[in-house]
């Protein structure tokens, strides 16, 4: 664990998982970081992969049976809310903030952060991409992947979602994760991820490293 901080008091440490992890581990270290967050005020950018494909259904997702095609993959239940996704051929990042984060009195304004700091860096390979707003969403799209559905936060390139992120609240905490999709799995070949669309190749690795710059300077500067 790495910590970062800025001229204001606005620490947020960053945890980079050297190697993909199984979707328990993953799921169960989202869960103490917010577990920190809550009971030791304390804040946490996370980026991690996955060791194999594996579907997180969301907190309040009824519909546990993968369908036809994802059945023999691993389930786990993610914290926070919203369809399944597949994970797979992604970067996941997760942002926990304790309760004295000038964030938490706004969570949707972590949305905003996070997205931005994503579509410049997607801006800087050569792919436009939007978020989609609240014109072109659906809220009544209720279909199993969370990447079928759409939703106001979206990050989506000529209509196609390529990032989805999501939020759970605890006792003054926030924790907002969400899924980069790189390229399509062979279990959602419909889905097709940045690079399947045009993106300037890279790896997660230099990703992630540009991202975390963008999302500190944003949340380590924030007035209190």
């Amino acid at each position: 664990m790495v910590a970062a901080d800025s001229a204001s008091s606005n620490r947020v440490h960053v945890v980079r998982e050297p190697e993909p992890l199984s979707g328990s581990d993953n799921m169960r270290i989202d869960e103490d970081l917010l577990n920190q967050a809550s009971q030791d005020d304390v804040n946490t950018l996370r980026f991690y992969q996955w060791s194999e494909p594996t579907v997180s259904l969301g907190y309040f997702q009824k519909e546990v049976r993968p369908p036809e095609g994802l059945e023999q993959l691993p389930v786990v239940r993610r914290l926070s809310g919203g369809g399944a996704i597949l994970h797979d051929q992604e970067l996941t990042y997760s942002v926990s903030l304790g309760r004295s984060h000038p964030c938490v009195k706004d969570p949707t304004g972590i949305y905003r952060i996070v997205h931005a700091a994503i579509i410049e860096c997607l801006s800087e390979l050569d792919f436009d991409c939007t978020l989609r707003g609240d014109e072109n969403s659906d809220p009544a799209n209720k279909s199993f992947l969370c990447f079928s559905r759409s939703d106001p936060n979206d990050i989506v390139h000529a209509g196609t979602k390529v990032v989805g992120s999501a939020q759970r609240r605890r006792r003054g905490a926030v924790l907002q994760h969400g899924s980069i999709l790189l390229r399509a799995s062979e279990f959602a070949p419909e889905l097709p991820g940045v690079f399947d669309l045009g993106c300037r190749e890279t790896n997660a690795v230099k990703l992630a490293d540009k991202l975390e710059g963008l999302i500190l300077n944003q949340l380590c500067e924030l007035p209190k």
